[in-house]
């Protein structure tokens, strides 16, 4: 996790929260029932200030795959409590269909059991619901499954792991390949800890930096690793028998073939295996890439999708502020501030550049300030997300590298510092409909608040309540009573 260095950098942002005057917010004339904020020319400006700090937007918007995969496990504390129903398409139709309500019912060894009740699942999740009955099945089924993180298919999938090793062989039998050493090792912690009564199992980590003597046999029965090092423990040191694998697990496989080299030395792998072996992938998204990828790995699948659940708005109050420079956005923020109590609050901004600056800015005014943005490592970015949840910071300042997959919730506002756009200079809605579902969340309401400061933000904040037909509404003074509600 965090360097001591690190945790004292954040130690040092804390500082005794003043209250901030009363709301005032500048308002200038409209024209045509838009905001006439600024000059042709000045939004030209803004415009090209957007352009010249892209690169560094796209950085953050781009975020790599497999770090925001492991930031996800790292600061999942529980299981998502999903409502997407459950799509099943079996490779044999005739074939009766059930799932489980219970481990109990899964007939699983006592001390898998014992291991599973340990980790804190009391009943199967909806994906383990379904996938758990598949995978232990007699003989073997293959099997496909779109999961997101923090829907327990980890723990579905080590479970089946270990229930089809027979710890009398001292050889590997399962091979699970994860795309990057660190998503390895997260995933092993998972098969140590349902493994933890069940000591005959033994696991051992295909991943650089773990040498082995030339000639040697593993005696592990099962191995988890990255592609490269799995091929050559496979291939080129004989360290595995592949024709001795019961089951093949290949996870995260979206963010498998984002990464040059991978998708390929995992075909290879899977070419070594015999006819007989269990092949079961998993994969957040199902775009075609990964569906042509899928199907090569795995053979006569079973198929399990999450059938997409649409975030709903409705939950949510959205205002915007009229401004005239970031400057005066920062004023608008610290007068909203000064006006209504808000429990925690995350603030988006397009560039790590404007993030820096606002974070310093509401420091020095006596705000609990966290920072988080995309040249930080993923253990960094942990540590602050894990500090806000626990309140020791009431602001997070961030760019889009924070806007998926983080549940916090005493976060009562989000604040749109620089709307979301694509690198076409187009509103990103999918983006803004994430950045703002970090609020309303829980069953409670939210408050989310835009910031515009040019006619071309202004245009961009129309296209958005266009494109989810939901009126944004200008903030004044007569909502301070309701959003005092929603913010505290």
């Amino acid at each position: 996790m965090a360097t001591d260095s690190w945790a004292q950098a954040v130690d040092e942002q804390e500082a005794a929260a003043e209250s901030i005057g009363s709301l005032q917010i500048k308002e200038k004339p409209e024209e045509n029932g838009t905001a006439a904020n600024t000059t042709d020319s000045s939004s030209a400006s803004a415009k090209s200030e957007a352009e010249g700090e892209n690169k560094t937007a796209e950085e953050d918007d781009n975020d790599d795959k497999a770090a925001q995969s492991l930031l996800n496990k790292l600061i999942r504390n529980n299981l998502v409590n999903t409502t997407n129903q459950v799509e099943v398409l079996q490779k044999d139709p005739n074939s009766p269909l059930y799932s489980v309500k219970s481990f109990e019912e899964l007939r699983l060894k006592p001390q898998l059991l014992q291991g599973v009740y340990g980790m804190g699942f009391n009943r199967p999740s909806k994906i383990q619901e379904t996938a758990l009955p598949m995978m232990l099945a007699e003989p073997p089924q293959n099997l496909i499954a779109q999961s997101q993180s923090g829907t327990g298919k980890t723990a579905a999938f080590v479970l089946a792991m270990l229930s089809h090793v027979d710890p009398m062989n001292r050889y590997p039998q399962c091979l699970c390949v994860s795309p990057t050493y660190e998503l390895a090792l997260q995933t092993g912690k998972v098969i140590e800890q349902m493994g933890k009564h069940y000591p005959e199992v033994q696991l051992v980590y295909a991943i650089r930096g773990n040498k082995l003597q030339r000639g040697m046999k593993l005696q592990e029965q099962i191995v988890i690793g990255t592609p490269g090092t799995m091929l050559d423990w496979c291939g080129k040191f004989k360290f595995i028998d592949p024709k001795k694998i019961r089951v093949f697990v290949l996870d995260e496989a979206d963010v498998m073939i984002a990464t040059q080299g991978h998708q390929d030395q995992s075909i290879r792998i899977q070419r070594m295996l015999p006819k007989n072996c269990q092949m079961l992938l998993f994969s957040a998204t199902f775009e075609e890439s990964v569906w042509n990828f899928a199907k090569r790995i795995v053979p006569d699948p079973n198929i399990i999708k999450l059938k997409r659940e649409e975030e709903t708005l409705d939950t949510i109050k959205q205002y915007y502020v009229l401004c005239n420079s970031r400057e005066e956005k920062f004023q608008a923020l610290c007068n909203i501030y000064g006006a209504i109590t808000i429990a925690q609050a995350m603030i988006f901004c397009h560039t790590r550049k404007t993030a820096g600056w606002l974070a310093g800015e509401l420091s020095r005014e006596g705000h609990q300030v966290a920072l988080l943005s995309g040249e930080m490592q993923v253990e960094q970015r942990a540590a602050v997300i894990e500090r806000f949840r626990d309140g020791k910071e009431k602001v997070l300042v961030t760019t889009n590298v924070c806007a998926r997959g983080i549940d916090v919730e005493q976060v009562s506002v989000v604040i749109n510092f620089d709307l979301p756009i694509d690198k076409d200079g187009n509103p990103d809605n999918e983006t803004y409909l994430h950045r703002i579902g970090r609020t309303g969340r829980f069953g409670k309401r939210g408050l989310a608040i835009n910031m515009v400061d040019s006619r071309m933000s202004m245009n961009i904040l129309n296209r958005i309540q266009e494109h989810f037909n939901k009126k944004i509404e200008k903030l004044d003074t007569d909502d301070l009573d309701e959003i005092e509600k929603i913010a505290s």
